[in-house]
């Protein structure tokens, strides 16, 4: 396909396709100013197929410098800025970047620690721009984009090639989902070196749609965009959902034009889908991961309601199916689509490892289909409990107890007694003002759940771990200080 900025400029040269808080850019004033860019990267020896780092947040010239590493072909690898140094260290040096481009606004403490090649993007824009300098002419289908990196239970960190390929297939799916026009403009708050951060960028591409810059998680000035501006998507993901209607003033609702909440991956509390109902705000929760370049399923406007809970119906672009079904009824997922990731870098064996023998991909999810073929995710293969012959699915717990006055945050996890037996146990936070004993939260669970599903113990800390998408750390929890309440 041809380069998609440069096609973009041409077919809407004067269309908005960037909106800041004092400033926009339309397609053209955009392309502009990212070939001047790349033209300044080329001066400092980037070149097609190099892969180079990326250490910035959701700032401008954060924006412009993706950009301009794909007029120029390079492999973009998107570093999570919220990382610590040891972990920074070893997704660099197993990328092995040329450089690591770094925003002159974000917090490079954690990265400074790491001995490796670093550019300012500030010392790039200092450079005189090569006359020699040309973007290249095409995508193709086959060609790495970006680099994330994911957890793997089984090893270190793993990086996740995404092609041009993926995300335009990416791209269809979610169009014949949402039905998206170039009316919309698509609010980006999701940290762009994520996944569903950086595929609001490459919609906005393919869509030529104007997408909505914010820097960072300020939840009043979300909030205040989704209530003045002409916003009308916004992605988030189900904590980060509950902060911004936590925080919306008495009184006020979203403007005219808003269209939906676009919820990312994760099991939301029917609590948080009333308040939404009340508001007249539709979320559309969908279902994905950085191995299917973001969303592969995700509910419409006509099943939102009657569906909720759902993630949904697969993209037209995807299958998914359940296999190794429990008595619970619930299976493992497996999702086949042209979106899935070409590999792991560096891990070619544990990326084959992931597919079956007809080419579906693990996902390493559990969930069910109903007889509609609507997805209900159910939680991580990995964070189920096995206690006895029954099965809790943590997500499930959870969930109920987030309607409890006073709880901030809840997360359950599965833990060995002294008799060896695997039991529920629930990390909490509190509310300043709350008063919650355990005597308190477990009769609320013998109200509300099943009983092998009530936490044996609640151990209130005081803060959870969580990743910039706010969610959290599981594995981290039994490090953490607690105090049993």
């Amino acid at each position: 396909m041809e380069n998609w900025l440069v096609k973009r400029a041409k077919l809407d040269p004067d269309k908005i396709a960037l909106i800041l808080e004092h400033a926009d850019f339309t397609f053209s004033e955009l392309n502009s100013t990212v070939q001047l860019f790349a033209s300044k990267l080329f001066t400092n020896g980037i070149r097609k197929n190099d892969p180079v780092a990326l250490f910035s947040d959701n700032c401008f010239n954060g924006y412009v410098a993706i950009l301009a590493l794909q007029q120029l072909g390079a492999r973009t690898i998107f570093l999570d800025t919220e990382l610590p140094a040891d972990t920074l260290e070893y997704q660099i040096k197993d990328s092995r970047p040329k450089t690591i481009l770094i925003s002159d606004s974000v917090d490079t403490s954690e990265l400074a620690q790491v001995n490796y090649d670093q550019t300012l993007m500030s010392e790039i824009l200092s450079l005189n721009s090569d006359k020699k300098y040309r973007s290249i002419s095409e995508f193709n289908d086959n060609q790495v984009a970006s680099i994330f990196y994911t957890p793997n239970a089984d090893s270190n960190d793993t990086g996740v090639l995404l092609t041009y390929g993926n995300y335009f297939y990416s791209a269809m799916g979610t169009t014949l989902n949402l039905g998206i026009t170039k009316q919309d403009t698509w609010v980006l708050t999701m940290p762009i070196f994520n996944v569903p951060g950086f595929s609001i960028v490459m919609r906005s591409l393919v869509y030529g749609i104007g997408v909505y810059l914010i820097d960072g998680f300020n939840i009043e000035h979300i909030n205040k965009v989704l209530i003045n501006e002409q916003a009308t998507i916004i992605s988030l993901t189900p904590p980060l959902l509950r902060k911004l209607l936590n925080a919306l003033p008495q009184g006020k609702n979203y403007n005219d034009k808003f269209r939906c909440i676009f919820l990312g991956t994760g099991l939301i509390d029917n609590w948080t889908l009333l308040r939404c109902n009340m508001l007249g705000v539709p979320v559309l929760q969908s279902y994905g991961m950085t191995e299917t370049t973001s969303n592969i399923s995700a509910l419409n406007f006509n099943d939102a309601e009657i569906k909720a809970g759902s993630c949904g119906q697969p993209f037209f672009t995807a299958q998914v199916r359940i296999t190794d079904i429990n008595q619970d009824n619930i299976g493992s997922i497996e999702v086949k689509s042209p979106t899935i990731a070409i590999g792991y870098l560096n891990k070619r064996a544990l990326y084959q490892s992931r597919f079956t023998d007809d080419g579906f991909f693990k996902t390493g999810d559990v969930g069910y289909l109903d007889d509609d073929n609507f997805l209900y995710l159910k939680g991580r293969q990995a964070d189920l409990i096995y206690s006895g012959d029954k099965i809790i699915y943590p997500e499930e717990v959870e969930n109920i107890y987030r309607g409890i006055q006073g709880l901030i945050d809840i997360c359950v996890v599965g833990m060995t007694d002294n008799s060896g037996k695997h039991i529920p146990i629930a990390y909490l936070t509190l509310r300043a003002n709350a008063f919650l004993t355990g005597d308190n939260l477990k009769e609320f669970g013998q109200h509300n759940l099943i009983n092998y599903q009530v936490p044996t113990e609640y151990r209130l800390i005081e803060k959870f771990p969580k990743t910039t998408s706010g969610k959290i750390l599981r594995n981290r929890l039994q490090h953490l200080s607690y105090k049993t309440i």
